[in-house]
């Protein structure tokens, strides 16, 4: 798990970044949809959007030029998340880029023929988005999340930071990722391996969310697991703010949440994960398939530490993991 890279587990998967040649020359301005889960505050996102957009550029594609963007931003409201999708849908773009469970569930029904390509999206065999990893079929490939083992990985190094815990509230948004009902079957089964007890809290705003902390604070050797989703990133604010109220130690499922204040992070990079699909956006506009796209894996996983909110919760971090934390904010 040190300073890892890697590299996807499936044979015949192709080439993340092709040769940067040219865009070929044409009187036609080709029109990529972008679909976000974020707001359009979100400077984290707003991050990723500029890396995917400055890829595009070095392979050719210059808006202005011959391309040109229609971005909306969901803001994780679901219901507003299927009403831009079916407005991206009727503009007919060239391709569409969707970010997040939501939003390619959101799309998948809209359109049989618009080329999709999904980012941050967990199991999409599984949750039916592809019928396969090696030959999605269709007119959707993309970049899946997490792989689910990467969470019992997660709850494994809580235990080492905090050996007290012996519970762990899972808290998520059912609308936004209905999937993570069927994992937390798998999770409880691992219970005996990583001595920690998954409870799935079911939230869908601020006032809930509220609730849920408190209650697994209330648990003896209580945690909380805010589940990677579009919903628990953009309320990630709430999240930091109530388990510091209640000094409890919180994995969360990106790194911004740490750097905020939140108290570790294990996941995929997911600025690289846009910036990796920028090579199969770039492939359908030349005329590929996103059928015959494989599905593509998470190359980097991160691990991230805030050793100063280690110290709020009065947890001695050992020197095993902060050997092998990507970054510890001090």
């Amino acid at each position: 798990m040190r300073r890892r890279e890697f590299i996807a587990a499936f044979a015949g998967v192709a080439a993340a970044w092709p040769t940067a040649v040219p865009a070929q020359q044409s009187d036609k301005v080709r029109l990529i949809g972008v679909l976000l889960g974020a707001a359009d505050k979100d400077a984290v996102t707003q991050k990723r959007l500029a890396v995917f957009r400055d890829g595009l550029a070095e392979l050719g594609w210059v808006e202005g030029r011959n391309l040109r963007f229609e971005i909306r931003w969901s803001g994780g409201d679901v219901e507003r998340t299927h009403r831009l999708a079916a407005e991206l849908v009727s503009l007919n773009p060239d391709v569409v880029l969707v970010h997040g469970t939501a939003a390619i569930a959101a799309i998948k029904p809209a359109t049989t023929s618009i080329p999709i390509v999904f980012v941050i999206v967990n199991d999409p065999v599984a949750q039916g988005y592809v019928t396969s990893v090696g030959h999605p079929g269709g007119n959707i490939t993309g970049f899946s999340y997490m792989d689910y083992s990467m969470l019992g990985k997660a709850l494994g190094l809580l235990k080492e930071i905090a050996p007290g815990v012996g519970r762990s509230g899972f808290i998520f948004n059912p609308d936004d990722y209905p999937y993570y009902e069927v994992y937390l079957r798998t999770l409880k089964s691992e219970r005996q391996t990583i001595g920690i007890d998954v409870t799935p809290m079911r939230v869908h705003s601020d006032a809930e969310i509220e609730d849920a902390v408190a209650q697994a604070a209330d648990e003896p050797g209580g945690s909380l697991f805010a589940a990677p989703s579009t919903f628990l990133f953009v309320h990630r604010q709430k999240v930091i703010e109530i388990a510091a109220t209640h000094r409890l130690p919180t994995i969360y499922g990106f790194r911004e949440a740490v750097a905020e204040g939140g108290l570790m992070s294990y996941a995929p990079d997911q600025t690289d994960i846009f910036k990796r699909s920028v090579s199969y956006i770039d492939r359908i506009l030349r005329g590929a398939k996103p059928g015959d796209l494989p599905i593509q894996t998470p190359t980097k996983f991160e691990f991230h530490l805030n050793l100063k909110t280690a110290r709020t919760l009065g947890l001695t971090i050992p020197s095993g993991v902060l050997a092998i934390a990507d970054e510890v904010i001090e």
